[in-house]
């Protein structure tokens, strides 16, 4: 059964950084593209970040370039987001997800089979 649990959220002023992580577990994730959404109050949930199966970044969402980093480790079965430089508008709660297929780079969210149950990030002005 495939389970993500992301960790790391919390209280922030802005300007600060947080590290989220999402341990997966339940298959061998490295033939899996893998990838960060965030939901805030009252919007839709919306990509920040996806990497592809071999390691590499695919995709920022514009508000969040320059400033966040994705990166994955395959050994450990973890994705990683650095939030650097947060803003007020970063507030939200982040997910990670995994789509259905390997080997398959996606920027659709109905694509991604399985989410994690998220951690809630807020950053105050």
């Amino acid at each position: 059964q495939v389970q993500l649990v992301e960790s790391g959220g919390g209280l922030v002023q802005a300007g600060g950084s947080l590290r989220l992580s999402c341990a997966a577990s339940g298959r061998t994730f490295s033939s899996y593209a893998m990838a960060w959404f965030r939901q805030a109050p009252g919007k839709e949930r919306e990509l920040v970040a996806a990497i592809s199966w071999i390691g590499r970044v695919t995709y920022y969402a514009d508000s969040v370039k320059g400033r966040f980093t994705s990166s994955r480790d395959n050994a450990e079965n973890t994705l990683y987001l650095q939030m650097n430089t947060l803003k007020p508008e970063d507030t939200a709660v982040y997910y990670c997800a995994v789509p259905k297929l390997p080997y398959y780079d996606s920027y659709n969210q109905k694509e991604y089979d399985y989410w994690g149950q998220g951690t809630q990030v807020t950053v105050s002005s």
